[in-house]
């Protein structure tokens, strides 16, 4: 199986536990990632989310709207007549 092949068959559910075994260091039936594991499972989801619309990955981070100025929203200015 070649990793086409692999990413293919990962299902939601399975990339989800796969997030979750990364979090944890666990698998869901409790037993510990040992070795490569988490390394493994790091490159799965990296994979995995490389095939998906950027704002939907893990660890999307919007862009701002200014690089340097705070978002404030805009005040009408009040006119004085004297």
């Amino acid at each position: 199986m070649d990793l086409k092949q692999l990413l293919d068959s990962i299902t939601p559910e399975v990339y989800e536990s796969l997030k979750r075994a990364i979090e944890v260091g666990k698998w869901p039936d409790g037993r510990v990632l040992i070795g490569g594991q988490k390394e493994l499972c790091i490159q799965a989801v990296i994979a995995y989310d490389e095939r998906k619309p950027a704002d939907q990955r893990t660890g999307y981070v919007p862009p701002k709207t200014t690089a340097c100025a705070p978002e404030v929203p805009e005040e009408t200015p009040i006119k004085w007549k004297i």
